[in-house]
């Protein structure tokens, strides 16, 4: 079977198009050779790209919470941020002379950082989002209604957004962070007309008649000669 088919490949190749086809099937060899070059190329240029990742944007080590904590006492942390939030002298970096309205939705893609200015959050990695941290939660919250600052003044990204409110709830379902329970007022007559008027009925028939029963029931004083001796 073998045979056959080479003495008919060769009898193609004398033929009158054998030619072309000769030709075809090495500019295919050749193709096909350099597409492996490429992919070569191209695997070798992936390797010296992860190799020349500065380790500065790396975020594949898990920093706790414990440690972010302290940090936030230390003396570098009052270098670096003072007395002002961590979101105050950031500044993001957008195309034209408006704003979007959302921010990214995310700094950091496969534990690298994809951007040239990340966030508050993701800029520095001894900041961890978490309930216990109630120093770097309160940064976050508003301190004229106690709600959570909008991106469009903490200008953190949409991950870490989300991140900061999951950590304020639970801090303040534990008992860590103080929130005012809403409080509303109502017109209790729009509501229950029928009975609100019943009790004010009710309330005011028993004062006039135990005022009546009171007056009755007081004896008369006598006049003042009847006191006076003979």
């Amino acid at each position: 079977m073998a045979a056959s088919l080479s003495t008919v490949f060769a009898g193609l190749l004398r033929g009158a198009g054998g030619g072309r086809l000769a030709q075809g099937w090495r500019r295919g060899i050749f193709y096909s050779h350099a597409l492996r070059c490429e992919a070569a190329e191209g695997e070798e240029g992936e390797g010296a790209a992860k190799a020349e990742i500065d380790p500065a944007k790396m975020r594949d080590k898990i920093i706790p919470v414990e440690t972010s904590i302290k940090y936030m006492q230390s003396e570098a942390y009052q270098t670096t941020y003072g007395s002002d939030p961590v979101w105050k002298k950031y500044r993001r970096n957008f195309r034209g002379a408006f704003p979007p309205t959302k921010t990214r939705k995310t700094c950091i893609r496969k534990e690298v950082i994809s951007t040239g200015n990340p966030c508050p959050i993701c800029r520095d990695e001894f900041l961890v989002l978490d309930p216990i941290n109630t120093g770097l939660l309160k940064q976050f919250i508003s301190p004229h209604n106690n709600g959570i600052l909008p991106t469009k003044i903490t200008n953190l990204c949409q991950r870490r957004h989300k991140q900061l409110e999951v950590a304020v709830h639970k801090a303040r379902d534990i008992g860590l962070l103080t929130f005012d329970v809403p409080f509303r007022r109502y017109h209790y007559p729009d509501y229950y007309p029928p009975f609100m008027t019943a009790d004010t009925t009710t309330t005011s028939t028993p004062a006039s008649s135990t005022a009546s029963d009171a007056s009755a029931s007081t004896p008369a004083s006598p006049p003042p000669s009847t006191l006076a001796s003979p």
